[in-house]
């Protein structure tokens, strides 16, 4: 294997010449199975990187109090956080402009947004899935 051979290998552009020298090598009845199947298992494990990974998970709690609030969710939503936002202390008329604006948000990201009280909604990026769902109950008089 020349150098270029080894570079290429290293760099993982090579590796379904690698399978064929190796079963190649099994064929021989000189060397036995197992070593060549361990080095296979210890190549392919290291291979392996993980895109998503988070280490912690996290999620936020927001109450906003205007509608310049709204970006700050956003940005906790474009760092794959979950964000619970109480949408209770703002006028009507600012609580859909909040709500219209996450949930483009929530939409341009392939999250999920979710209500799970009066004025309470759970925004999720994509790499949280919410499953179920809170019913609304009326109050008796």
């Amino acid at each position: 294997m020349g150098v270029m051979n080894k570079f290429m290998n290293f760099i993982g552009l090579q590796e379904e010449e690698e399978v064929v020298e190796r079963e190649r090598i099994v064929e021989t009845p000189e060397e036995p199975e197992t070593p060549v199947q361990e080095q296979r298992t210890k190549q392919s494990k290291n291979n392996i990187v993980s895109i998503h990974s988070q280490k912690n998970s996290r999620v936020v709690l927001h109450e906003p109090h205007s509608f310049d609030d709204s970006q700050e969710i956003a940005d906790h939503l474009r760092s794959r956080r979950t964000v619970v936002v109480n949408l209770q202390r703002v006028r009507p008329e600012q609580a859909v402009r909040i709500f219209d604006f996450l949930n483009g948000t929530v939409y341009a990201l392939n999250g999920s947004i979710s209500k799970i009280g009066p004025n309470i909604f759970l925004c999720a990026p994509d790499s949280v899935e919410i499953q179920g769902s809170i019913s609304d109950f009326l109050h008796e008089a």
